[in-house]
């Protein structure tokens, strides 16, 4: 039996479910931060403490007498006003490193983002050393980009560290981008050429990786501020992905297209309206999301398999199949 004793900020999240399940299997005693109680987390090995991360004396309260902390929790989206997201992923962080370092956690493992270094074109096979981009289009990457910062800081002079960029998170019970491509499914349009590869990386892949990161970070420290891609290591098509999981949910593929450039346009005309009429609600396309959708983005984890041990247990073929049975969709042998 593990004796060692977690937090996991945003436990009732995908990603963070997913990593929460794979700690209590190790008997690893688990703590969940989060703004609401989730009935999914309610077994034996699981506390749920209610909180917001904006909240000093919340995460605090949270962080006491733990080992590992999982800062997973942040608010995502495509569009949103600026404070809001700083408040959550820049403030919300800087108070876990203050509660983390206050109460003497042994490690931090940081759930970042490729986005934070995308500079809008194509990212093929770089690694860590790719520099952060002088702009962004988008208030999520540019204040995950300096929490991400504040975390390495931290990881360099007090707190061991280490910082994963998990890239387009999927597989079932998805709460963000399977759903979303659903809705949307029937006005879906190709953006670019449609020959863009990207990684993806399927979920409980993701929760191994933060796994082994404190496993690896335990065993040694000098890991400690350092930062990792992670993926399937499998490059995609992007739209041959959107098609694959839309199939899996039992819908059509995508029809038609546009090119990067009207999409970008486009892009730039609808923040505009929307800012200016203070619509609160996510365009129908943005700036990053037009640079998204018509590059390609995938990375080299050489560094992740060497420092960390980490290898994509569940292949892409397998967790397509995975999805299409949550959807109780069955191949019909022809």
């Amino acid at each position: 039996m593990n004796n060692e004793k977690v937090l996991v900020t945003g436990g009732g999240g995908f990603l963070g479910r997913a990593v929460v399940k794979k700690l209590v299997k190790k008997g690893v005693e688990v703590r969940s931060f989060s703004r609401n109680y989730y009935e999914e987390l309610n077994f034996p090995g699981v506390v749920q403490v209610k909180g917001d991360l904006a909240d000093k004396r919340a995460v605090t309260e949270a962080v006491t007498g733990v080992d590992v902390v999982y800062h997973i929790a942040a608010k995502a989206g495509i569009w949103g006003e600026w404070s809001d997201f700083f408040k959550v992923n820049v403030t919300g962080t800087d108070n876990v490193i203050k509660a983390c370092l206050e109460n003497r956690v042994k490690r931090l493992i940081y759930t970042s983002s490729p986005s934070v270094v995308f500079h809008g074109d194509d990212m093929e096979g770089v690694d860590e050393s790719v520099p952060y981009p002088a702009k962004y289009h988008a208030a999520y990457p540019e204040t995950k980009a300096i929490a991400e910062k504040l975390v390495k800081k931290a990881g360099c002079k007090e707190l061991a560290t280490i910082i994963l960029r998990p890239h387009l998170i999927w597989g079932p019970k998805d709460n963000h981008l399977v759903p979303e491509l659903i809705k949307k499914a029937k006005r879906l349009k190709r953006v670019g050429n449609g020959k863009n590869l990207v990684d993806t990386i399927y979920v409980d892949n993701a929760a191994d990786a933060h796994v082994l990161a404190a496993d690896a970070l335990e065993k040694n420290p000098s890991l400690s501020g350092n930062v990792y891609f992670i993926s399937q290591d499998e490059p995609v098509s992007l739209w041959q992905m959107v098609d694959d999981i839309l199939d899996a949910a039992g819908l059509p593929p995508v029809r038609g297209s546009v090119s990067a450039r009207a999409a970008f346009v486009a892009g730039s005309v609808f923040e505009f309206l929307f800012s200016f009429l203070k619509i609160d609600k996510d365009p129908p396309m943005t700036k990053f999301v037009a640079r998204e959708l018509a590059t390609s983005h995938w990375f080299d984890i050489s560094k992740a398999k060497k420092d960390l041990g980490y290898f994509p247990e569940i292949s892409t073929k397998q967790g397509l199949e995975f999805l299409r049975e949550s959807f109780g969709i069955i191949d019909i042998p022809t």
